[in-house]
């Protein structure tokens, strides 16, 4: 498992700085994820809700977005069908990564639009190979 989590490491160390973009209303689940993701070298930008959201995209220019589906201030399932009417935003990969442990909400935020769906706790090596995979996806 080890040397598993440190292969992944090692490869997205060689690569260029990647931005995401976390959207996690919890102070230590968005802590831990954003210095862990910082840790792998990517770029991350993390906010406790929905507010700023597309002001944060428009200056950010995520390439990857991690999402949480229960926010203070909106619906994570309103938050992805924004996403997806809008043409320029629909093409941006978005993980959930939520507590919402039920098939149905992951079936849900499929149809929405969600590319990948985690259930908190996350594995964090599950999840970096996603991430690495959704863009490695966005070079082709």
């Amino acid at each position: 498992m080890i040397a598993k989590l440190l292969t992944v490491e090692q490869q997205v160390h060689s690569q260029s700085t990647r931005r995401i973009l976390l959207i996690e209303d919890n102070d230590v689940n968005r802590m831990l994820l954003s210095d862990y993701l910082r840790y792998c070298r990517y770029s991350v930008q993390s906010l406790p809700g929905a507010s700023n959201f597309f002001r944060t995209i428009d200056k950010f220019k995520p390439e990857l977005i991690l999402l949480d589906l229960k926010l203070p201030d909106v619906d994570g399932y309103s938050l992805l069908e924004q996403i997806q009417q809008k043409p320029d935003l629909s093409k941006i990969p978005v993980i959930v990564v939520s507590a919402f442990a039920f098939k149905a909400d992951q079936e849900r935020a499929m149809r929405l639009g969600a590319c990948r769906y985690f259930v908190k706790p996350v594995n964090l090596t599950n999840l970096i190979l996603a991430i690495e995979e959704e863009l490695a996806g966005l070079q082709l």
